[in-house]
């Protein structure tokens, strides 16, 4: 009976890893047909898109020279490395004090950030979209600075409340000892929890940077073309009467995703541990 149950799970393992297997090559297929194609010249993208890249098809680097030099493309990466190193660190210092405090002062008026935070978790982007670029006009806010609060109020909800979970789950001795031995609430926070935070710290910053950094539709609302991000900058390639030029597409599409690939695999690892770490109930 027992060799019969382990037969049993045996066999379930290898089919939940054979259904993982065909979901991630469905989940890769469409980056592998990018690749294939950032090294086709345009016209054999359009006629023959799922072959290799051989012969007279193969350009070499040529798309991936004119795309840059098309869009301007270094201009636009350095955009947006500013704007999504500094909303992400904004993020996540501010949200991670904004967690704790509401977590340790228990006031009616901290249980209402509280909910408010949660609330803003379900508001569809689009239902404020309109309202959001007028009030940013008004503040002067559509520019790459003023973006970066914007994406503050927008990523603070899920953030704090991942900070407030893992934040209940730490004992409130050692904050107690550091505030006898002389350390007042900031050098407290900064010497004592953010470094315990440090798990769902990357969580968040993970998180934030790959929606950030992919963003378009905010930037378009916000940003002129001066301050272009790469996601804008990639409808560039697009010419008159609805042209595009396919092969620098392909190519630049392929060098914005490096970064936030080699980012991602290099922090993966934390991801489980701080959301599972930030579901604590309190």
């Amino acid at each position: 009976m027992e060799s019969l149950n382990v037969r049993k799970k045996t066999l379930w393992r290898q089919l939940l890893t054979l259904l993982l297997c065909v979901l991630a090559l469905l989940f890769l297929a469409p980056i592998a047909m990018i690749l294939i194609n950032s090294f086709k010249g345009s016209v054999f993208i359009t006629v023959d898109p799922f072959s290799l890249p051989t012969g007279e098809m193969f350009t070499g680097m040529g798309n991936y020279v004119s795309g840059v030099e098309k869009i301007n493309f270094w201009h636009a990466f350095g955009w947006s490395l500013f704007i999504t190193v500094c909303s992400v660190a904004v993020i996540v210092l501010f949200s991670a004090m904004t967690g704790w405090y509401i977590t340790r002062v228990k006031r009616v008026f901290t249980k209402v950030i509280y909910y408010a935070m949660v609330f803003s978790m379900v508001v569809p982007f689009q239902m404020v979209m309109f309202t959001m670029s007028k009030f940013a006009n008004v503040l002067h806010l559509d520019n790459p600075y003023g973006i970066i609060l914007i994406y503050l109020g927008f990523g603070s909800g899920l953030s704090t409340f991942m900070f407030s979970g893992f934040v209940k789950a730490i004992p409130i001795d050692i904050e107690e000892a550091a505030m006898i031995d002389g350390c007042g609430p900031i050098r407290t926070f900064f010497a004592i929890v953010f470094p315990v935070l440090r798990p769902t710290a990357i969580t968040v910053a993970i998180l934030n940077t790959m929606w950030i950094w992919n963003d378009y539709l905010l930037p378009t609302l916000l940003l002129d073309s001066r301050h272009r991000t790469i996601p804008i900058a990639v409808q560039y390639l697009k010419g008159g009467y609805g042209s595009i030029d396919m092969g620098a597409m392909m190519a630049v599409l392929i060098m914005a995703i490096i970064p936030i690939v080699v980012f991602y695999l290099s922090c993966q690892k934390h991801i489980i541990k701080g959301v599972v770490a930030g579901a604590v109930k309190g």
